[in-house]
């Protein structure tokens, strides 16, 4: 077994990678929606089946860890999510789009249960609640991936020129800091449907980290967009309000750690939910860009710890395996991530964007009234 610092540091590597290729496909979104002509209500389809590869993925990825451990399945869908990014800037259409974005969504969710399980026995090793310092690292890798696309407008960069040179740039970087030695634990498949959703204590923990990362996702895909249709920014100004929120994920995820000592996971979250719902009507109400990027950055200091405190209930369950523990979690918390965009998309057609963004309120007062459901069991 390797010493306990380069193990942390092989799977922050593994969580920068993850987040940077979200963030770099996130920043570019606007580029290709225009080049393929798509209305709002389109691009929420298309969305739609980025979720459904990744609800697809998360129990298969679940049984796949628990086998054969959380190490080698990591590194291999690194390279097969880097290649499913290419594959979206050669979209000609809407069909050739959503069957790349079913791929890239399959794979995205594969690497989040993975990485996860991996970040699970660091953790435990640890003996402290380090979670939110990997959640932090994947939020670091989506905002330098966002601002990769905030250059690559600058430099008037194609978006598959952007999408090769980034990614592999960063999957190359990252594999190399992960190629470490660590033994994963491994246990046979348990009985029953392979895509069971959680039970018992666990159905709380998902819906909780659902309210989260449905936000989250609302973010990711649309923060962009409202910043050009809403508050009229340029398009590099539009690039930055991930890239906003994602900087401030960072820094409370890197302080979660000593917050979740302190006041405990429980008032940690509800700390989260509350600020979100601040951030929540910053937005909503904007009528200036700036406005409206205070607003994505108190909706990152949010949602930063929810995922993480999930994550770490659910691989401490005393009575399901960690992989399919995460993984059921999964199904609901990173469903919402990429649920929440086509969501998005679909009240944007129906209503207006301003109002689209606005179910997110209640959701984060879900997440104050659901935090009772992260206490960990041991």
């Amino acid at each position: 077994m390797i010493g306990i610092a380069a193990a942390w540091r092989a799977v922050a590597a593994m969580f920068i990678l993850n987040g940077a290729l979200f963030g770099i496909w996130a920043s570019r979104i606007p580029a290709i929606r225009d080049r393929l002509d798509l209305t709002h209500e389109a691009l929420g389809y298309g969305l739609l089946f980025m979720a459904a590869g990744a609800v697809c993925s998360f129990p298969v990825t679940g049984r796949l860890t628990d086998r054969f451990g959380a190490v080698a399945i990591t590194r291999i869908i690194a390279v097969l999510y880097t290649l499913s990014l290419i594959l979206l800037a050669l979209a000609g259409g809407f069909w050739a789009l959503a069957a790349f974005l079913f791929i890239f969504g399959a794979f995205h969710g594969s690497m989040d249960v993975a990485m996860n399980a991996w970040a699970a026995e660091v953790e435990q090793v640890y003996d402290k609640p380090v979670m939110s310092s990997f959640h932090a690292m994947w939020s670091l890798g989506a905002g330098l991936g966002a601002l990769s696309g905030y250059g690559a407008v600058q430099l008037e960069l194609s978006v598959l020129t952007h999408f090769l040179l980034a990614g592999g740039v960063v999957v190359g970087l990252a594999l190399g800091l992960s190629w470490v030695r660590w033994t994963s634990r491994r246990s046979e498949l348990a009985k029953g449907s392979v895509f069971a959703l959680p039970s018992g204590a666990l159905v709380l923990v998902g819906l909780t980290a659902l309210c989260g990362a449905l936000g989250e996702g609302a973010v990711a895909d649309w923060s962009a967009i409202f910043l050009r249709d809403v508050t009229d920014a340029t398009e590099s100004v539009a690039a930055l309000g991930y890239a906003v929120f994602s900087a401030t994920m960072v820094a409370f995820r890197l302080a979660g750690g000593i917050v979740i000592t302190r006041f405990g996971p429980v008032a940690t979250a509800r700390f989260g939910g509350i600020c979100a719902a601040l951030g929540v009507f910053c937005v909503v109400s904007s009528t200036t860009p700036i406005l409206a990027l205070v607003g994505f950055a108190g909706m990152g200091v949010g949602y930063a710890v929810i995922m993480p405190l999930a994550f770490s209930r659910a691989a401490s369950d005393p009575d399901v395996p960690p992989g399919q523990a995460i993984a059921s979690v999964a199904t609901l918390g990173y469903g919402g991530l990429l649920i929440g965009p086509p969501l998005i998309g679909f009240l944007a057609d129906l209503l207006t964007l301003r109002l689209a963004f606005a179910v997110l309120l209640p959701l984060a007062v879900l997440i104050v009234l659901l935090a009772g459901a992260l206490k960990r069991t041991g």
